[in-house]
């Protein structure tokens, strides 16, 4: 890897390992397994695996090893180590450093799913979880204590768009020795600068932007190569959570295009939030990159952009909510993000509907919250679609 090389170059050329064939498009190898020339040689990899030595596809692939270094690339980590899934990789990056009597620190405003592995999992083994107020540093600096081993929170709270301080966070738990690990899905790999801004451990859900086209499930770890190669990978090979190689290829070709299609879906996102605001039907329209927004001037300093997704609160509750999601025409219902069409959620029934009422009400996810996940499509008829979608909530 060149290392002068500009970013969509790297997601274009990044980690490519072609056979003796010379194909273009990066291979596939569907195997599990490989097939050594000698007894001696099998004996020597297992006890030394080089660096493009493979032994099972459970430990590693070529087709999954192209993504995580095209992905690692990316983001400006050592290593990756792909995953089966979005949740494969919180979980894994979370208990492969973890064990009973840990203490972490976590932002309360998460995914359900992100929730349930630090309020039920981790608290069964023994592990103590602190939550707190993302955007309030104050209670980080509160929370964190000597014996902290890790602190975790999303870059971008999904669904409410809570903005952390990267950089302010990172400074508190490195203060006492803590491991800083992000959940960066909402940022994306494209806008990212979370490892330059301190993160030391960053987790995606691949089944979102990087992929991009609503195909497959994937996500992946990214850190130093001690932590990936010492900590992650032998828990997760021997867990089994890793990547399969038909996907690895999918998010392959997701990265060539993952810097065009955020950054259009960004401008789409940015036109649909200025075209909303102050709309009758809305009690709140939530958008990291507008001026409205609580940590506007943190998003712009960290980010440079607001991102893909737009948080709508609807007059009326849930059944305006739905009267709003069943107008829609272009934008489809779904439970997904990140993806090239535009999608909307209604997390207070689907993502989030685990949580109870005062754990949603706690975190502002109201029966009215709409999730709006912008996609590539014309940003003149997102608009329209939307606003049709409001008169329908209004003409009731």
């Amino acid at each position: 890897m060149k290392k002068e090389w500009k970013k969509r170059t790297k997601l274009v050329h990044g980690g490519t390992r072609r056979s003796q064939y010379g194909e273009v498009s990066e291979a596939i190898f569907l195997t599990q397994g490989f097939v050594y020339d000698s007894a001696e040689a099998a004996e020597a990899r297992f006890l030394q695996a080089g660096e493009d030595e493979f032994i099972y596809a459970r430990y590693g692939n070529p087709t999954v090893a192209m993504f995580e270094d095209r992905i690692a690339a990316l983001e400006g980590t050592e290593a990756a180590f792909a995953t089966a899934s979005g949740m494969a990789a919180v979980s894994g990056a979370l208990m492969s450093m973890l064990k009973a009597g840990d203490h972490v620190v976590s932002a309360r405003a998460l995914f359900g799913s992100c929730l349930y592995v630090l309020e039920e999992i981790l608290t069964r083994y023994g592990v103590e979880v602190t939550f707190v107020d993302g955007t309030d540093l104050d209670a980080w600096r509160a929370a964190v204590r000597a014996d902290t081993k890790v602190v975790f929170f999303e870059t971008i709270a999904n669904p409410t768009l809570e903005v952390v301080d990267v950089q302010t966070v990172a400074e508190i738990a490195h203060g006492v020795g803590a491991k800083v690990v992000v959940d960066n899905v909402f940022a994306t790999p494209v806008f990212s600068r979370a490892v330059e801004q301190g993160a030391d451990v960053v987790v995606y859900s691949a089944t979102k932007h990087i992929d991009g086209q609503g195909r497959a499930l994937g996500g992946v770890i990214l850190g130093t190569e001690e932590y990936i190669r010492k900590t992650v990978e032998p828990y997760m090979k021997h867990t089994g959570g890793s990547m399969s190689p038909f996907t690895a290829w999918v998010m392959l070709k997701g990265l060539e295009t993952i810097d065009l299609r955020v950054r259009a879906q960004a401008d789409n996102a940015q036109a649909v939030a200025e075209a909303l605001q102050g709309h009758q039907a809305l009690d709140r329209v939530i958008y990291p990159g507008h001026a409205s927004h609580a940590q506007f001037e943190l998003v712009k300093r960290q980010m440079g952009t607001g991102g893909t997704v737009i948080a709508l609160d609807i007059k009326g509750g849930q059944a305006a909510a739905f009267r709003f999601l069943n107008a829609l025409e272009i934008v489809v219902i779904s439970n997904n993000l990140g993806d090239a069409k535009s999608i909307a959620t209604h997390p207070a029934t689907t993502t989030h509907q685990r949580l109870s009422d005062e754990q949603k009400d706690a975190l502002g996810i109201t029966p009215g919250l709409i999730r709006l996940s912008v996609g590539i499509e014309d940003a003149e008829d997102l608009v329209a679609d939307v606003m049709q979608a409001l008169e329908a909530v209004t003409q009731q």
